[in-house]
């Protein structure tokens, strides 16, 4: 059965599937499979031996020539790239497709027909072989991420999500355990990137190449508003900052220097924005460690900012490595373990969610206690 999230009649559905039981915990290798979007990505994480191996393979170069991802042809890639990509780590984790303990893949959010073929994929193996299988909310498996460094944060904490779709402030108690201080109105600040690049004619993917251009752009020759910072509260909106850019681009003389000069200041912005939000979530919270994650985490002026503000005002700041801030399949593999390790499992059915609450996942500790 194939089955995926609406909305009918402007009512929304209740959603029963994602952990149909609990079972006997598991331990062993999980291959994870990432398709939310424009990147195949797969992984093998094992809780006792760590990151076996992980491929990722982008779609970037295809989708240069239309500006921006067209879902059709996104799945289409899937179909094509995703089970050599699952031969090849697993050659690259040393180990048979039969020694596999688990299996799990994003269920969403994301475009509908990308996560339809990786949980059709990732659900006929875990058949095949007769192992549980679980889908990953894609979020938490973006916050999960710096958990595969070296000495990583423990709950409680504050995470900024940040990638093309989103940006959240989440506050995590437990892993499993989230509630939302803040969501973008609009824009995302990955979004805003992708869009501003677009709009002063940057080749896509606009967000990389617009941080680029920043780095040669003169201080204090533009100055943008930093949205949302003068009231309280955590949410964020960029749709009133990509246009202003627009305004002064097209009231520019639009030479190169131009272009970058407002490139750094757009950047300035949206670093000074972020890092003002996580600040007031912390004192919020009490929280004093912070985690980033999402493309947007790849940021360098971006890891800068929150880095020194972390050690001038005495809270921890963690990231992934930067393979690991873009969608990828070992933040599946090791979000998927971690669940699957705790007793939960999924039914047979293929369900996706293109939007699904980070909050509605279940916690960890309750699947354990009751296996």
């Amino acid at each position: 059965m194939l089955r995926w999230w609406a909305r009918i009649d402007g009512k929304a559905g209740y959603y029963t599937g994602m952990v149909s039981h609990i079972a006997k915990p598991l331990a062993g290798p999980v291959l994870g499979v990432e398709t939310s979007c424009d990147e195949t990505g797969v992984a093998v994480f094992d809780t006792a031996r760590g990151l076996l191996a992980h491929t990722l393979y982008s779609q970037i170069r295809m989708h240069a020539d239309y500006g921006g991802v067209v879902p059709e042809l996104a799945s289409r890639d899937h179909v094509r790239k995703l089970l050599p990509l699952v031969r090849e780590t697993l050659a690259r984790a040393g180990i048979g497709v039969r020694e596999l303990a688990g299996v799990a893949y994003t269920a969403g959010p994301g475009l509908v027909g990308a996560l339809l073929v990786g949980a059709a994929a990732a659900r006929a193996l875990a058949w095949a072989l007769e192992v549980p299988a679980i889908g990953v909310h894609h979020m938490e498996g973006h916050l999960l991420a710096p958990m595969l460094e070296a000495d990583p944060p423990q709950p409680p904490f504050v995470a900024l999500l940040v990638s093309g779709g989103h940006s959240m402030l989440v506050e995590v108690a437990a892993i499993g355990r989230y509630r939302l201080l803040g969501d973008t109105l609009d824009d995302a600040a990955g979004e805003a990137f992708d869009k501003t690049a677009k709009l002063m004619g940057l080749p896509y993917p606009g967000g990389p190449a617009l941080a680029a251009l920043a780095g040669t752009g003169r201080p204090g020759a533009f100055r943008f508003a930093r949205p949302m910072t003068d009231r309280p509260g955590l949410d964020f909106s960029f749709s009133g900052l990509k246009t202003q850019v627009l305004l002064a681009w097209q009231a520019s003389d639009r030479s190169e220097q131009t272009r970058a000069d407002i490139a750094r200041a757009f950047e300035e912005a949206i670093v000074e924005t972020l890092a003002i939000k996580c600040r007031r979530a912390l004192a919020a919270t009490g929280a004093r460690s912070l985690i980033v994650a999402g493309g947007v985490g790849a940021n360098r002026n971006l890891r800068a900012a929150l880095a020194e503000a972390g050690q001038r005002e005495g809270f921890r700041v963690a990231f992934p490595r930067l393979e690991f801030c873009t969608d990828n399949g070992a933040m599946i593999a090791y979000a998927g373990a971690l669940r699957l390790a705790a007793g939960q499992r999924q039914d047979t059915e293929i369900e996706v969610r293109p939007r699904w609450p980070l909050e509605e996942l279940p916690p960890l500790a309750a699947a354990a206690a009751s296996a």
